[in-house]
């Protein structure tokens, strides 16, 4: 057996919702969040911003009553990030209609499995939620998160060829559902 397979082996995965941030669970979604975005998936941002704004943006998430953060942990570090968003109440045609946003996996916890464990928790929660479709958006460069959804069945019903611009140049969107 070779040191990559034992340490894998020692790995404990978990996934929670987060309603309070504690310093350590701040702490590591700001790294992660860091580290993502260095390695090109931060979830919209190009350059790494300083850390009060990293602060002040995951200090919101768990304080807006329409978004749950969905948290894996790699032996209890976050490593990995969702965020579960519902619509306002006075938006009844979409109450049971979801969407997924702000996905990532921090580049050293890639591999492990926590992306599709985070998926599976977010699916269960929605549908506890009386969720019927859960919806989002990827951009095309994003190869691992399009394999994970599409492995997760969910189904692409549209492109947008002008969803983000960066370096100068347009990126295509891709828009995906499941419904549960």
């Amino acid at each position: 057996m070779n040191m990559s397979t034992q340490l894998k082996e020692k790995i404990n995965i978990s996934v929670d919702n987060i309603e309070t941030l504690t310093d350590v669970d701040l702490a590591d979604l700001c790294n992660i969040t860091e580290q993502a975005i260095k390695a090109g998936g931060g979830f919209g941002w190009l350059r790494v911003p300083t850390r009060d704004i990293l602060i002040e943006y995951w200090t919101k998430r768990t304080k807006d009553k329409y978004i749950k953060l969905i948290v894996g942990r790699l032996n209890g570090v976050i490593a990995g990030t969702l965020q579960l968003a519902y619509e306002a109440p006075n938006i009844e045609s979409r109450k049971n209609i979801a969407r997924i946003r702000r996905q990532f996996v921090a580049p050293w916890a890639r591999g492990y499995g926590l992306a599709k464990t985070m998926i599976d928790h977010t699916e269960q929660i929605a549908k506890e939620d009386n969720i019927k479709s859960l919806q989002l958006a990827v951009r095309e460069t994003q190869d691992a998160a399009i394999k994970l959804f599409t492995g997760k069945n969910y189904k692409k019903w549209g492109e947008n060829p002008y969803y983000a611009y960066i370096n100068g140049s347009f990126i295509k969107g891709y828009y995906y559902y499941k419904n549960l």
